[in-house]
């Protein structure tokens, strides 16, 4: 396939990809996941319909990309900033919540589109699972840690993982209360979220 000024033909499907993503995150980030369709979206990226279904088979299949992208964006915030902290428990925990808060903060967008009841379609929801899980499964390896045997013997993740995947329930109410009401700091929030997770994380006796 030819090249024009430079830009490969896969670049430029890269580019309309991306574009057709951007277009679909911002209006059911805005709006909400009832008011994307495929000629909305063609029509607001400036590109034929047939670029669509040049990345995409249909409209589930878009929204379970955009849906990915949020995740993997959210969860690498998570993981970036935890590892980066160092220290104790504690402070990358916290610093994991804090990087999660102020990502929600600058783009409520993609907390809407997280947390969307997506059960209309196909794969969406399962979607939706694996990224609370995902989520969870970082709390889950702070839990872990903390909870290991005196002796070095590791803790049974069976033991530790309702106790996380509570605490990503939790968070995530406290967030949707947060976001409307904004009353008190990122800081603060992601203080109250750490204390709270801290004092579930040793296994059931």
């Amino acid at each position: 396939m030819r090249d024009y000024a430079g830009v490969t033909a896969d670049d430029r499907r890269n580019e309309r990809r991306t574009r057709l993503l951007t277009v679909g995150r911002t209006t059911w980030g805005r709006a909400g996941i009832g008011d994307i369709s495929i000629r909305g979206v063609c029509r607001d990226a400036e590109l034929a319909a047939r670029y669509f279904y040049e990345n995409f088979d249909n409209r589930d299949a878009y929204l379970v990309a955009i849906a990915d992208g949020v995740r993997e964006q959210m969860v690498a915030t998570m993981l970036q900033s935890s590892s980066e902290t160092g220290g104790s428990i504690g402070r990358r925990l916290h610093a994991a919540l804090t990087a999660f808060l102020r990502a929600v903060a600058d783009d409520p967008e993609a907390f809407r589109i997280m947390t969307t009841d997506v059960s209309s379609v196909p794969g969406l929801e399962h979607r939706r699972n694996e990224t609370l899980d995902l989520v969870a499964d970082i709390v889950l390896a702070h839990f872990v840690e903390i909870a290991g045997e005196p002796d070095g013997r590791a803790v049974d993740d069976a033991e530790l993982r309702p106790a996380a995947r509570f605490v990503v329930g939790g968070v995530n109410r406290l967030i949707e209360a947060w976001i409307v009401e904004r009353d008190v700091s990122i800081d603060d929030l992601a203080a109250t979220c750490t204390r709270l997770a801290l004092s579930l994380a040793s296994p059931a006796t």
